[in-house]
Order: structure tokens, then C-alpha cells, then sequence
């Protein structure tokens, strides 16, 4: 069934940044039943209970408050986050769950025993043009480019990790930061995971010159995403940065590699042949061993080891103690000398570049407020805060 939607019902409705690329305008019906959604359609829906999600995330990166009432417009998708919810595209528009605070509606189907239920929503509708076509997020994604023959393919340092949480998001913003200090032009990617700004306002705030995500891609998710889409997902948006002249590229894969997609995206040969080097994120020494083999038997290179373990000196020690890489602490992947230390000579060699000392380095913020960056005091010691969670 069709339903004529209103402009003003769309300007009282807060919308997610997993919505963001699409243009509204396009927007004059609501699909309802029978109708069942595809992942990536655009759905506007009602808040039935407040739980988990008290808050929405804005296409400007603000955290709206929800309260039982609101209109909001979200994206359907798959949700994997083991710390949150496991979360499937519903068959129909009844009653379902919002599982990420970045606009995201699905079935939870099962949670982290520490949080709450996810907060409920009601589906007015699935927006639809004049035509009755189901808008998708797959309708707004970003064009194919090929980069230019003239200039090889930029350099691109891949950030990978045991699982969500292991500090991958803060181990990309820190190298941004610090390949923005040698000079570079860096461009940012997260190419798999749960659409949200959180990580790409970090990459933002840390200096990054372009920054893209799957959901530049079309994707809502990356969850449950075949083969095909992975990898057409994660050449697009490496495409797009290096047709933008970026120096080098840092691209984040999501959760861990015992992950289906992640392992799936790592072991594809488009990865592999794009790969200057990967930085593996862990939470412990064990952690970190495992995900170093594993890398190695599927022949990718480990420049190094960071993350939540870094924090600490002592489970850095333990690290280095199992394998044959160096680990390196935030504050060292900020610091244009340790990172010499680290990044292949032909990357180095790209450009002429004033090496700083360690001392005195501005680490990338660890907050965010209403999508505005808080910055943390001048660093002169390792870091010891507590790496950001995800949302």
C-alpha cells in the first residue's frame, strides 16, 4: 500500500547519520505493508520505548535525545556488534528495534547481557519517489572513479583488529595525526561495520584531508554483506580517495578478524595488492600473537601492533615478547620519528619531510560532544586514558 507523505512530516523527524546522502526531495510516498524491506531502505518510524539508544545521531554528528514519540528516519540493516546487539532486516513493517544510535532499524535478536533492551520503534512507512521506488541508500552512494594513470596508486596502511573495542578507530585517528605532521595529504576509510559517525568525525577531527565510509558506499551495514559487496564496497571508496591525490591512505576494517566479513574483505587479493603494511589493534599479548599469525599466513604485512594493549607497558612487553614486530603507544603513532620507525621506505621516501621529536604531541580527541571535537590536554607521557567505545 501507498501513502502520500507529507514535506512537514519529514521536517518534524530526526534524521540519522546513516541517512545522510540521500536527498529527501525525492521523498512523496510511504511504502507500507505488504511491503518488505531491503537492507539500506530509508524508513520513517515512530519511538514506541526508550531503551539502550536514549539518543539519536544527526547527520551533523549531534546526539539528539529521544523521547516515546518522535519521528525519526533510519536506515534497515544487519547489526554484528558482540559488545550491543545482534540485529536482522525485518520481513515486514511491524514493530521493530533501533540497534545503533547512527540510525539503524533491525530485529534484535539477541544482546550483550550488560546493556539494556534496544529502544523500539514503529514504522510509519519505507520512503518512496513519485514512482513508488523504495528509497535506498544504495540510490545516493558515491560515483566510480578511476584514479589517475599518471600518478601511482597511493600508499595504503590497512588498521585491523582482535574484535569491536580493540582501539582500531583511535590507532587510525593517531597515525592520521601524525602522517598530517610529516606533511602528507592522508585520506580516511572505514570500510566495513555499523553506520555511525563517531569514528568518522575522530578521522576528521584528527586532521585527515578526505574522509569516506561504506555508507558513502550505499551500505547501511556491512553486516551479512556478500563477497561482491565487501570488496566492490572497499575499491570504491579506496578509488575515490586516490583519485583526490591523497598521499597515503589509511583504511580501518571492522571488529575482528575472526569476523565473517572482515575475514572475508582481509582475504581478498584486491587487499592484498593494495596493502603497503597493516598496524594490528589488540587488547592483550595473546590477542595480539593470534592476530600477527594469522595476518602472516595470509600473507599480509605487519608493520606493527597498537591498540587497548598499548596503554599499558607492561602488556606491550608481553606483545613484543610473542612476536616480531614493534608495538607502539598512541602518543609514538602521533610522532613523525616513531612513525619513520614503522611506515615502508617507499612511503618515506614520497616526500621530503622535517622529523619532531616525541615530546610535546598533541594526541587526537578521545570525546565527542554534540559532533563538536573536546581536545584532550598536551600529551608529554605515553597514553593512559581509556580508548573510545563504540556507540
Amino acid at each position: 500500500m501507498k501513502i502520500k507523505l507529507h514535506e512537514s512530516t519529514l521536517q518534524q523527524a530526526k534524521i540519522a547519520f546513516s541517512c545522510r546522502r540521500v536527498n529527501f526531495k525525492k521523498a512523496e510516498m510511504l511504502l507500507r505493508e505488504p511491503y518488505s524491506p531491503n537492507a539500506g531502505d530509508v524508513v520513517l518510524a515512530r519511538v514506541a520505548e526508550i531503551g539502550h539508544h536514549k539518543r539519536i545521531e544527526l547527520a551533523t554528528g549531534r546526539r539528539a535525545l529521544l523521547d516515546e514519540g518522535d519521528l525519526i528516519v533510519l536506515a534497515y540493516g544487519n547489526r554484528y556488534a558482540p559488545d550491543q546487539f545482534e540485529g536482522l532486516v525485518p520481513h515486514n513493517l511491524a514493530t521493530c528495534d533501533m540497534v545503533a544510535a547512527g540510525g539503524i532499524a533491525a530485529n534484535a535478536i539477541s544482546h550483550n547481557a550488560s546493556i539494556d533492551f534496544a529502544t523500539r520503534i514503529e514504522p510509519l512507512g519505507v520512503l518512496a519517489d513519485n514512482n513508488g521506488h523504495a528509497i535506498n541508500l544504495m540510490d545516493f552512494r558515491l560515483p566510480s572513479v578511476t584514479p589517475s594513470e599518471k600518478s601511482s596508486y597511493p600508499p595504503v596502511i590497512f588498521v585491523a583488529g582482535t574484535s569491536m573495542n580493540a582501539g582500531k578507530t583511535y590507532t587510525v585517528s593517531c597515525l592520521v595525526k601524525g602522517l598530517t605532521t610529516l606533511g602528507y595529504k592522508v585520506g580516511a576509510t572505514k570500510l566495513t561495520g555499523t553506520g555511525a559517525g563517531g569514528d568518522t568525525w575522530r578521522m576528521v577531527d584528527s586532521g585527515a584531508n578526505k574522509v569516506l565510509d561504506f555508507t558513502d558506499a550505499g551500505l547501511a551495514t556491512t553486516y551479512l554483506a556478500s563477497e561482491e559487496q565487501l570488496i566492490d564496497t572497499a575499491k570504491l571508496l579506496l578509488d575515490n580517495l586516490a583519485a583526490s591525490n591523497m598521499d597515503v591512505i589509511i583504511a580501518e576494517i571492522a571488529d575482528g578478524v575472526g569476523h565473517g566479513e572482515t575475514c572475508t574483505l582481509l582475504k581478498s587479493s584486491l587487499i592484498k595488492s593494495r596493502a603497503s603494511g597493516v598496524i594490528f589493534a589488540a587488547g592483550d599479548a595473546m590477542g595480539a600473537s593470534a592476530g600477527y599469525e594469522w595476518l602472516s599466513r595470509h600473507e599480509l604485512p605487519v608493520l606493527a601492533i597498537s591498540g587497548r594493549l598499548s596503554a599499558a607497558p607492561l602488556a606491550l612487553r608481553e606483545a613484543e615478547n610473542l612476536i616480531p614486530v614493534p608495538g607502539f603507544t598512541a602518543e609514538q603513532l602521533c610522532s613523525p620519528i616513531d612513525l619513520s620507525m614503522i611506515l615502508p621506505q617507499t612511503l618515506l621516501n614520497s616526500t621530503e619531510v622535517q622529523l619532531q621529536p616525541t615530546q610535546n604531541i598533541n594526541l587526537p580527541s578521545t570525546h565527542i560532544s554534540n559532533g563538536v571535537s573536546i581536545e584532550p590536554k598536551l600529551m608529554q607521557t605515553p597514553l593512559h586514558t581509556s580508548i573510545p567505545q563504540s556507540a
